[in-house]
């Protein structure tokens, strides 16, 4: 096996069976001179020194005339002898002979005082025993080296330790900051996504899994002359999906998949976004066929020329040239094929969206009833449900809900049952968790006063019985005066899901969103502050009409709803007389639903006291206990019959109040 392996030579082949080839590195080398000379310069090959422990022992070496000459380090206070050849043999086995010449041996010795040492000299010299030279040194102290040497060492130990960290890749060091951070993903992962892991969406998944299907089987499109897309983008609500889509191409595609967030390639340092996205399609380009798949795109593909920083670095347009240049410019990107989601379309630079880039545009909406039952099924596959449970009910009383939140319901609804100790998750943990996600969490130690309660139960009915009694109206599922979240009452409905919306069902949803204002003017006597949160509601729903959708008599047909997302700058598109003559529209429709809500009230007001009533008793009702006192709707739905036949009636335990909390507004929660 070779000893050095330089990368960039065989790459691309499959390594050899004898594992991991040693990989040559410079600073090895430097390190290895450094030491040899450290060694040269601070030891020395005499290893034929032996230290004595008297200096009677020294001198005995010196009677025999084995001492051949004496060096007196002074720093040190110590002596070394030089031996003879005959006495070398004698202080030195025969092993520690091996290898070494006879005549450097060496003896060492400590002494006391210098002067002393001298004296002891030249008795031996007049004695006869020493007649060699006398020399004077100073010894090798390594501790002063280390001083020396040591903060040194300590700087370069430090430097190198930091090249390294920035020079390592992974961690997106200074030397790597160009580089792509894209995650590579491929069918064997341990978190595969399939198709049938993504419920609902059946017309994004036909196009998404075309698009697969192209790169498994690209003979059968090009053969008649087609051309595999270049890019698909997923756009819709957030929560709907489009991340899951693209992690089910991931796990069904046999190609290599890379993932990267648009916020990946934005940094401080000038010209890095454009370099990731370079190296980003290198990869790709080396990878192909492949995906990319690019989340959040509008981070980085915001439409040029509108930055918030006048005059400021356009560094995120430059990643955005480079973005459109690789995706369709000179170069040739065959085989890669980018995916991206976002839920900001209206803001994507037109450059971004013309066909060549994206090709295809694949609107992902929020789940209709038969979607959110199949998600509903997914959720529900690992998880102990009771027998009988009604699926398509737990899907009728989640309207306008995301994939995401019918995930969040299935999860809260199994902490809900096992909260309760129950074996197995029924109807009611489903429902409580509904309501714990839209309204909140109950407030058990809430206490309201007896008028506080009153106010809240003629407020609840009020819109409870106007609701009854409109043909448009949202169904009732549940009325409640338990605290929960942020409000004092809430009301549950059930919304038809229409795709074309009538005036007179925007009139009547406003028409029972007064209602409980309107029964407090008319049973109580005054007005509060519960009522804000509708006032809200209606106040937009009332400019929506006459603004967006031109409904107003006065001003019809015309809308100053801008869809593109194009803002008008600092004017508005309409005159100030325009604005009053708004203002009034908007104040003449809520003030005639208010009086038809108070119209309705005085018609229906003894089944409203009742109403109230069985709220300040129970402090629940469901719609079986609306029509126990109204009767039937008059205009009965299809959500009407299953509420009635399935909604279950039966009064729960109201839940204990203990402890005083602060003053707050009621909010009514509907689901719309």
């Amino acid at each position: 096996m070779a000893l050095f392996d330089f990368k960039n030579k065989n790459e691309g082949k499959k390594p050899s069976a004898g594992g991991p080839k040693f990989r040559f590195n410079l600073m090895w080398m430097y390190v290895i001179i450094a030491t040899f000379l450290f060694s040269i310069y601070y030891f020395d090959n005499n290893s034929l020194v032996k230290p004595l422990d008297t200096i009677d022992q020294f001198e005995e070496l010196v009677k025999s005339g084995g001492v051949e000459k004496i060096t007196i380090y002074r720093n040190k206070k110590e002596a070394e002898g030089q031996l003879s050849k005959s006495a070398t043999q004698e202080v030195f086995t025969p092993q520690e002979l091996q290898g070494a010449p006879e005549s450097e041996g060496k003896v060492e010795v400590k002494y006391g005082d210098t002067q002393s040492f001298e004296k002891k000299i030249e008795a031996w010299k007049q004695e006869g025993w020493f007649k060699g030279a006398v020399s004077y040194e100073d010894a090798k102290d390594y501790s002063n080296l280390f001083w020396t040497f040591g903060p040194i060492l300590l700087l370069v130990a430090l430097w190198f330790f930091m090249f390294r960290r920035m020079g390592r890749g992974g961690d997106g060091g200074v030397f790597s900051v160009g580089k792509s951070k894209a995650q590579m993903f491929d069918k064997n992962s341990d978190n595969r996504v399939t198709f049938k892991d993504v419920a609902g969406l059946n017309e994004a998944k036909t196009e998404i899994e075309e698009i697969v299907e192209f790169l498994k089987n690209p003979s059968r499109y090009t053969d008649l002359g087609g051309k595999i897309p270049k890019g698909a983008l997923l756009v819709g609500p957030p929560g709907t999906g489009k991340t899951m889509l693209a992690k089910a191409v991931a796990g069904e595609a046999n190609v290599p998949f890379f993932s990267m967030s648009g916020s990946d390639f934005v940094e401080m340092f000038v010209g890095v976004g454009a370099s990731r996205v370079r190296d980003l399609f290198r990869q790709a380009k080396e990878k192909a066929p492949c995906i990319v798949f690019i989340d959040e795109i509008d981070a980085v593909g915001r439409a040029r020329g509108k930055n918030a920083n006048m005059g400021s670095n356009d560094e995120r347009e430059n990643t955005l040239n480079q973005l459109l240049t690789e995706m369709d410019g000179f170069g040739s990107n065959s085989g890669v094929i980018i995916l991206a989601a976002t839920n900001r379309a209206d803001i994507l630079d037109k450059a971004l969206l013309r066909a060549g880039r994206f090709d295809r545009q694949i609107y992902v909406d929020l789940p209709d009833l038969n979607d959110r039952v199949a998600i509903f099924n997914v959720h529900l596959r690992n998880k102990k449900i009771a027998e009988g449970l009604d699926v398509d009910l737990l899907a009728r009383q989640t309207p306008g809900f995301s994939g995401a939140d019918i995930a969040n319901v299935c999860n809260e609804a199994a902490l809900i049952a096992a909260r309760n100790n129950k074996k197995a998750i029924d109807k009611q943990d489903f429902i409580d968790a509904v309501d714990r996600i839209i309204g909140g969490l109950e407030k058990k130690s809430k206490v309201l006063t007896d008028s506080e309660k009153k106010a809240i139960a003629i407020h609840e009915a009020g819109h409870a019985t106007i609701s009854w009694h409109l043909q448009y109206a949202n169904p009732l599922i549940k009325v409640t005066i338990v605290p929960r979240g942020k409000a004092l009452g809430a009301a549950w409905y059930l919304p038809e899901e229409r795709q074309i919306v009538p005036s007179q069902a925007i009139l009547d949803e406003i028409c029972a969103t007064l209602g409980g204002r309107a029964a407090e003017e008319l049973f109580l006597g005054h007005i509060s502050t519960g009522a804000a949160n509708d006032l809200e509601k209606v106040t937009k729903q009332a400019y929506a009409m006459v603004v967006y959708y031109g409904m107003s008599a006065d001003i019809p047909n015309i809308s100053y709803y801008d869809s593109t997302g194009q803002s008008y700058g600092f004017t508005k598109p309409y005159s100030e007389e325009r604005a009053k003559k708004i203002d009034e529209e908007v104040s003449r429709i809520i003030a005639e639903q208010y009086d038809r809500a108070k119209e309705i009230l005085r018609t229906y007001a003894e089944g409203h006291g009742k109403l109230a009533n069985v709220l300040l008793t129970r402090e629940v009702i469901f719609t079986a206990d609306v029509e126990e006192i109204f009767g039937p709707r008059q205009w009965a739905s299809r959500t009407d019959e299953i509420l009635s036949s399935k909604t279950a009636s039966s009064e729960p335990t109201p839940p204990p109040f203990t402890d005083h909390s602060s003053d707050q507004p009621e909010e009514e929660k509907q689901n719309d």
